[in-house]
């Protein structure tokens, strides 16, 4: 079994690194639009940046995939959310000086998310180098519940820090990255055992899409990810319009946003227990996520959305652990960050659009009805994916069963 994980070195310094990081990013998740729709008038325009930032990221995908499995993983974390910090500093001086145009928020929001994709497979190789096998599924569980501890407290964070001045919360940003820079310099991560001959990029790639193709199964949870990823992201801001239509603050916003968090933390110590195979797991959380979609929009108040949105988020880390879990189980580990950037890729490859569409609906429509539309989309989503094969080729090891 090896050490615990709270006595894991290393496994901690990752963890509190990322930990720190997603709180400022959290931050920033609020506080980014609020501030270009406070500009713009428009949230049409906090729609095209996140759209920007969620392009970048899908076209460096795998290519970074790639080199992740070539280069030092320790330096392409490091060095990735040093760049991230630089952007995000250079973003709170760009608010600083009156300079925060439009064409400043893309170009920084673009940076950022080549960097994610880039620091996102890196961290995942980085854990499995550093933890035992068997304490994998904890490990996976631990990191949703950093994420969601993170949504707990960044969207109310982010709202006061925006009162508190506009830069504020990027500065924070910042500061954030830089630590997690630190964090990830001192972990001692272990070189691979086995270096892959350098291949053409093309080959490489080609290679781990052809071993993704032959898994039945993960093909079509990818496919379904895909949908998933696209209507959710939508709802982020026809449920910021919402809450302004009923007579919310921003910080209002902050609270409704943090039962994302209250959710995910609960369904993150969960996610360990749970039995049901990927396939069937699926379906469950779609319709929870479409009945709580269309939930939102019901008359209750301000505050009534952060019911459905935690209820939501207590399902998400079911799904994201388990499937973790099957992966890590089944890919072979010179090719783990290559098929991270691919599935990553493939499964949201539409995400650019999700805050366009949530943008546009809202702005069509209003926040309520573009919830019912969103909620309606991926009950039918759950529908076809009742019907479609995803049973996977699980192997002996693998705890998910059905």
């Amino acid at each position: 079994m090896g050490v615990p994980l709270r006595k894991n070195v290393q496994f901690q310094l990752l963890w509190s690194g990322g930990a720190v990081s997603q709180l400022g990013t959290a931050v920033t998740a609020l506080a980014a639009p609020l501030l270009i729709i406070a500009l713009t008038g428009s949230p049409f325009w906090a729609g095209v940046v996140a759209g920007a930032r969620a392009t970048a990221m899908i076209v460096a995908l795998v290519p970074a995939g790639v080199q992740v499995d070539r280069w030092d993983r320790r330096a392409v974390l490091v060095w990735s959310q040093v760049v991230q910090a630089g952007a995000a500093a250079a973003l709170a001086a760009a608010v600083l000086t009156g300079r925060a145009h439009i064409a400043v928020f893309l170009v920084l929001a673009a940076v950022d998310g080549v960097c994610t994709a880039f620091s996102t497979p890196a961290r995942t190789t980085a854990i499995q180098a550093v933890v035992p096998k068997e304490q994998l599924r904890t490990a996976y569980a631990q990191e949703e519940a950093r994420g969601h501890a993170a949504r707990v407290a960044g969207p109310p964070l982010g709202a006061l820090l925006m009162a508190a001045g506009r830069a504020v919360p990027f500065v924070v940003d910042a500061i954030t990255f830089a630590v997690a820079a630190v964090c990830a310099w001192f972990a001692k991560i272990p070189a691979r055992t086995e270096q892959r001959p350098r291949q053409k990029m093309r080959h490489d790639v080609k290679e781990a899409g052809a071993w993704l193709w032959r898994q039945k199964g993960l093909r079509n949870l990818t496919g379904v990810f895909l949908v998933l990823n696209l209507l959710g992201g939508a709802t982020l801001l026809p449920v910021i319009v919402l809450v302004g239509e009923r007579g919310g603050t921003a910080l209002d916003t902050g609270v409704v946003f943090a039962g994302i968090g209250v959710g995910g933390v609960l369904g993150s110590l969960l996610a360990v227990r749970v039995t049901l195979a990927p396939g069937k797991l699926i379906v469950v959380v779609l319709v929870v996520f479409g009945l709580c979609t269309t939930a939102m929009a019901l008359p209750f108040g301000v505050f009534w959305p952060f019911v459905p949105l935690a209820v939501t988020a207590v399902v998400t880390p079911l799904i994201n652990v388990v499937v973790s879990a099957l992966y890590t189980e089944m890919v072979p580990e010179d090719m783990m960050g290559r098929l991270d950037g691919i599935t990553t890729l493939a499964s949201r490859v539409l995400t650019p659009l999700a805050p366009v569409l949530g943008g546009f609906l809202a702005s069509l429509t209003g926040g309520g009805a573009a919830l019912l539309v969103l909620g309606a989309l991926v009950l039918v989503t759950a529908v076809a994916a009742r019907f479609s094969d995803l049973a996977s080729p699980l192997p002996r090891s693998s705890p998910a069963s059905g």
